[in-house]
């Protein structure tokens, strides 16, 4: 794992419930930035479950808000379903928020989970293949536009007849792209190690949970292996620590030497009240 940086923490937050004010994020981002936390990630959902009633906030706006809140720190969508949106859209939306920020973008992207609700509640394609291929199209067609040359586009849904996107994000060569990952299947592993890093999470009883870190240690020879090197590539992985740093240090510290770089902080309503949130963002990340 030559060249594999020092891990760099996140805090992870919701775009629904009491997260769905733009202000109240990016608030908490600024106190993230203040107590020295390197990332300040949102989610991205339109329609959390079919039964459920959420205030919902749109994630690009509340990150423009966490982006003129902030100076230093990473900010992006982890993830954006690319399959229900625009390519083209997100191309100018990413461009103008690695701009606003002043090139602190990290895009994350997904197919989107949970379709049922976030996909059929539309009338949008819910089956997977249809999906995966939507994400694949739509990431050539990112990476097209970004470069701001000449681009055209010919798949099986989508088309772009010729045309120059300006102006060109802040980043070079382009904005971090980081794919969303359903440990251990193979074809989202191929896909992230095509482009910057991997969200990862992993099906457990049915259900996304948090990876182990022999979760991540298999991970990583994986990607190894596909792209010959793990240099320059990030593995984002997430769950929960206490505010005292030598407990919160124990519980990362074996993730980092299984080879991730990222720890993403889980904050949500699950969790506890916005105010015992804001306390633990305060307290800092868990350095190791």
């Amino acid at each position: 794992m030559t060249g594999r940086p020092s891990m760099r923490f996140a805090v992870s937050v919701p775009n629904f419930a009491e997260y769905a004010d733009p202000r109240t994020v990016a608030d908490l981002a600024s106190v993230a930035e203040r107590a020295g936390w390197d990332g300040f990630f949102v989610w991205d959902h339109l329609v959390i479950d079919r039964g459920w009633v959420l205030d919902v906030g749109d994630p690009w706006i509340i990150l423009a808000a966490v982006a003129a809140a902030t100076e230093r720190i990473r900010l992006g969508p982890t993830v954006t379903p690319l399959p229900r949106r625009r390519p083209w859209h997100l191309a100018r939306e990413a461009v103008s928020l690695d701009q606003l920020s002043g090139g602190r973008l990290v895009l994350g992207v997904g197919i989107g989970s949970p379709p049922e609700a976030e996909f059929g509640t539309f009338g949008e394609p819910e089956d997977l293949r249809t999906r995966a291929e939507m994400l694949d199209e739509g990431l050539t067609i990112l990476d097209g536009m970004w470069t701001g040359e000449p681009f055209a586009f010919e798949g099986r849904h989508y088309r772009v007849k010729e045309a120059s996107f300006r102006p060109r994000p802040v980043q070079r060569p382009r904005i971090p792209i980081w794919v969303a990952t359903t440990w251990p299947r193979e074809g989202p592993l191929r896909r992230a190690a095509r482009w910057d890093g991997a969200a990862p999470m992993k099906l457990l009883d049915g259900e996304l949970a948090f990876l182990d870190p022999d979760d991540v240690r298999a991970l990583c020879a994986t990607i190894e292996s596909t792209r010959g090197t793990l240099d320059g590539f990030d593995i984002l992985v997430g769950g929960e620590t206490p505010g005292d740093p030598a407990a919160g240090a124990s519980l990362v510290e074996p993730f980092a030497l299984a080879g991730a770089t990222w720890w993403a902080e889980s904050v949500n309503p699950r969790r506890g009240p916005l105010e015992d949130m804001r306390d633990r963002i305060g307290q800092g990340p868990p350095r190791v």
